[in-house]
């Protein structure tokens, strides 16, 4: 949910002009963040030591952005208020999606789990990736719960409902809604239909092909526990969370000044566009209305628990308060790195989407291929700059942890069910290089090469 410019970062303080060693917080919690859990990991486990680790990059920045005035400050107060809504989003779509139980139980099988992530990455254009993830994420790891080989499942769920999957609509991930905001045409991602098909198709592909072979390793008692675990699925508390995550896309949508005006003047209700914090506020009172209807053994079916969220929140207010330097270099110099090229802003959209968060990546080169002009004029004007810097940021959002909201829930839930999940290095060299990297050079051949 982004709803004022982004954090690259000419506020009403100015333009924010930062050495080169501002960005050495930032460095230093990605670094922490990769290296702890290795090194460290019951420590690193527990929030509160998190706290300690966020608490020691974040205050220094923030204090720093405070000395240099107004710039800085409006730069610390619009990192805060992203966060805020970043969470707001994030938590009403984990609370929701709780209360939503899919009882009774499938086979693990390969073919199985394929149909669940297709089904997601087409969910995820109409929820967001953040709700397809929160929705689908327990129930696959419950069908597969009897396995042993299982790691690879929650790595691809996260490549493709969590990120590729939601290039088709404003709706479906963050960067693309920011550039609605700034706009873009609701219509016009539904464009890149040809680079979802394939990126998604192929990673489902790899996947299907790698959970065979796992299948196919699996002992004799694990698969026969597993093809004898068959219930009937039935879903229960539908009736009241799918009205209240409709709720929470209709507040997204009026975060939209033209949908706002528009409905507004419809209805004969004048300007109906939500503002910060009053669409905040919305959602997370619609958080609190599940919690308070939903019946609480929906939750327990779940195994609904507040670490995975808390987690999120802890690790990104350090990166949304140590990122804005960051960004303010990238905003200052980017011009100077020669980009013209449309496979030049995918993969630099992307590479720096997988660790500064896609959202303001995207909104940075996306004004770089603008040169200033609005979204909608570079959307007609240069329509394949834009669809580069659409697909960068959405597919390589997958590339870490960190690059897009879902995945460290994803990663958190996983881990509370007892699935191996790879640490931060892990999962870039063992799944994002060989996988989800050659995936992207396709798309780039494809369709970037200029």
């Amino acid at each position: 949910m982004l709803n004022c410019e982004p954090i690259p970062i000419f506020a009403a303080g100015g333009a924010l002009h930062v050495p080169v060693w501002a960005a050495t917080p930032f460095a230093l919690l990605l670094l922490s963040i990769a290296v702890l859990p290795v090194v460290a990991g019951h420590w690193w486990h527990a929030n509160w030591n998190k706290w300690i680790v966020v608490a020691a990059v974040a205050l220094p920045t923030a204090g720093y952005l405070l000395y240099l005035g107004d710039a800085g400050r409006d730069a610390l107060l619009h990192g805060l208020g992203e966060y805020f809504s970043f969470m707001s989003l994030l938590l009403a779509l984990y609370v929701i999606s709780g209360g939503i139980v899919l009882r009774g139980d499938l086979a693990g099988r390969p073919r199985t789990n394929l149909l669940i992530l297709v089904a997601g990455t087409v969910l995820a254009n109409f929820i967001g990736t953040t709700g397809a993830s929160m929705v689908l994420i327990r129930p696959v790891l419950r069908i597969n719960s009897g396995r042993r080989r299982t790691g690879h499942i929650p790595v691809f769920f996260i490549f493709t409902v969590s990120n590729a999957g939601g290039l088709l609509t404003p709706l479906g991930d963050p960067p693309l809604f920011l550039g609605f905001l700034k706009g873009v045409d609701f219509f016009w991602t539904a464009n890149l239909w040809r680079e979802w098909l394939l990126a998604n198709g192929l990673l489902l592909a790899v996947f299907y092909v790698w959970d065979l072979i796992a299948y196919r390793r699996e002992t004799p008692d694990a698969i026969r526990t597993e093809q004898t675990r068959y219930h009937r699925l039935r879903v229960a508390g539908l009736a009241l969370n799918a009205p209240l995550l409709g709720l929470v896309l209709v507040d997204v949508l009026l975060e939209s000044p033209q949908i706002g005006q528009a409905l507004g003047n419809r209805l004969g209700l004048g300007d109906l566009t939500l503002v910060r914090p009053w669409g905040e506020l919305v959602m997370l009172s619609l958080a609190g209305l599940s919690i308070w209807l939903s019946p609480k053994h929906h939750y327990r079916e779940n195994r609904f628990a507040w670490g995975p969220i808390l987690e999120v929140a802890v690790l990104f207010v350090g990166i949304f308060v140590t990122m804005g330097p960051a960004l303010a270099l990238l905003t200052e110099h980017g011009s100077r790195l020669g980009v013209t090229e449309p496979w030049q802003f995918f993969w630099l959209t992307g590479g720096l989407s997988a660790f500064l968060d896609n959202a303001p990546t995207y909104a940075t080169f996306g004004t770089l291929a603008a040169d200033g002009f609005d979204f909608s004029k570079l959307a007609m004007n240069r329509p394949d700059l834009l669809a580069a810097i659409s697909c960068g940021a959405v597919f390589l959002g997958g590339a870490t942890y960190i690059g897009n909201g879902p995945n460290f829930m994803v990663k958190a839930i996983a881990e509370e069910a007892g699935y191996p999940m790879p640490s931060f290095f892990g999962y870039i060299v063992r799944y994002a290089l060989p996988i989800l990297v050659p995936v992207c050079l396709v798309v780039t051949l494809a369709f970037f090469r200029g």
